[in-house]
C-alpha cells in the first residue's frame, strides 16, 4: 500500500484529470485537457507524471511510442487523507472549529447551516 504524502498543486491538478477520465489515461489526453489550459510543455507534464510514477500514485506502461497511465490512490482515499490532515493540523481535529471559521469567515451563510443541520439529523437516526 502506498504511504499517502501531500502532492503538490500541479500533480493534484493532473490527478484530478486522471481521476475524471477511463484508465489509460495517455499524455496527449492530458494534454488535452489541462496542458494547454496551463500552457505547459510535453516534457513538463511528463516530468510531473515522472513523480507522480515515484510517488506512487500512478503506474505507467508503455504501448509503441505512446505512454498509458493508470490510477493506483482513488480520489476518496486522497481526498479522505487531506481532509484527515488540514482537520488535525489546523482544527486539532474540531468540526466545531472548522464551521465556525467558515461561518464566521462568511464563507458559510443560512441556507448552508441549514443543509449541514438536516445532513447531521439524518447521521443521528
Amino acid at each position: 500500500m502506498t504511504v499517502l504524502k501531500k502532492l503538490p498543486d500541479a500533480e493534484f491538478e493532473i490527478m484530478k484529470v486522471i481521476w475524471e477520465n477511463e484508465p489509460p489515461i495517455t499524455t496527449n489526453l492530458l494534454m488535452e485537457q489541462l496542458g494547454r489550459e496551463k500552457k505547459w510543455k510535453a516534457q513538463t507534464l511528463i516530468s510531473l507524471l515522472s513523480r507522480l510514477v515515484e510517488r506512487g500514485f500512478l503506474r505507467t506502461e508503455k504501448k509503441g511510442k505512446e505512454r498509458t497511465y493508470f490510477p493506483l490512490v482513488n480520489k476518496e482515499e486522497y481526498l479522505k487523507f487531506e481532509s484527515s490532515n488540514f482537520m488535525e493540523r489546523f482544527h486539532e481535529n474540531s468540526f466545531i472549529s472548522l464551521v465556525n471559521t467558515l461561518y464566521n469567515g462568511n464563507k458559510l451563510d443560512e441556507s448552508d447551516l441549514n443543509e449541514l443541520s438536516e445532513w447531521l439529523k439524518k447521521r443521528g437516526e
